[in-house]
């Protein structure tokens, strides 16, 4: 599992921190985005071999996932990751970036109890970090932008 090229350079500075500092720590750490999670389940359970990749997942001291709510999953990719992140409950710890509003999470689990179950589950032992504000490259593209439009604004 590898670092995804989305994040915005402050978020993705203070994950692999919190995931080298772990290592430095002796535990184990994975990182990975949500759709390549799914994606990875799902292609375990197509080659009979997902009890390996749950107990994987379950084992992981620390299992960082990134961009839930960019990508809607399937009925199946959902309880999936649903079954993958209940085996981890109390066992280990698991931090998720989204972009979306807890109460939005339907709209990816397409399933209002899978969603709610799987929020009690997360939210029982948690710290939530909510960061608001315009994105890094956002930011980035208007400085490029104000740096290229002439001072005076003549255009020509």
């Amino acid at each position: 599992m590898n670092a995804s090229p989305c994040l915005t350079r402050p978020l993705r500075a203070a994950l692999l921190a919190l995931g080298l500092a772990a290592c430095q720590r002796g535990h184990s750490v994975a990182f990975t985005t949500a759709a390549a999670l799914v994606h990875e389940l799902m292609e375990a359970r197509d080659e009979r071999r997902l009890r390996r990749a749950q107990k994987h997942l379950a084992g992981v001291k620390l299992l960082i996932i990134d961009e839930l709510g960019y990508v809607p999953f399937t009925a199946v990719g959902a309880e999936l990751l649903f079954e993958a992140l209940s085996q981890r409950y109390e066992r280990g710890s698991t931090l998720i970036t989204s972009n979306l509003p807890f109460d939005e999470w339907t709209s990816v689990f397409g399933s209002e109890r899978l969603t709610g179950a799987l929020l009690d589950r997360l939210t029982h032992h948690v710290h939530i970090l909510e960061l608001n504000g315009d994105s890094f490259r956002l930011a980035t593209s208007r400085k490029r932008q104000k740096r290229s439009t002439p001072e005076n604004g003549d255009t020509s």
